[in-house]
């Protein structure tokens, strides 16, 4: 997926857990569902923006137009509830980026992919 060509489409807390749908390039008629079916911290940032804050996060293992990532050492994470993460440990960090915009998740879950009818 040509990461910087999609966007997020929607994004829906569950009962227990999250869906977001991002653009598929190419495609008028499907979006990408990642889903996560157990308690998230979440965080969606608009665009790009220049960061207002001392972020120490490892920027190894980066890839072109790579879409998802798990990351290990980043401070969205770190600073995160200990009592929280205890709660729903072993928590992993995911991050999910876009041409306009990104959205990291913590969970115990994992990420689950699909391909789903884009709304018309």
């Amino acid at each position: 997926m040509r990461s910087s060509e999609s966007d997020l489409l929607a994004f829906q807390w569950k009962t227990n857990g999250i869906t977001a749908d991002f653009i598929v390039p190419g495609s008028a008629t499907q979006a990408l569902r990642v889903s996560f079916d157990r308690q998230c911290i979440v965080r969606l940032l608009d665009e790009m923006p220049l960061s207002t804050e001392d972020d120490d996060t490892p920027n190894e293992g980066l890839v072109p137009e790579n879409f998802a990532y798990r990351v290990e050492g980043a401070r969205f994470a770190r600073i995160q509830s200990d009592a929280w993460k205890e709660s729903f440990k072993p928590v992993s960090h995911y991050l999910f980026v876009t041409g306009f915009g990104c959205m990291d998740v913590v969970s115990g879950g994992k990420p689950l992919f699909s391909l789903v009818d884009r709304p018309g």
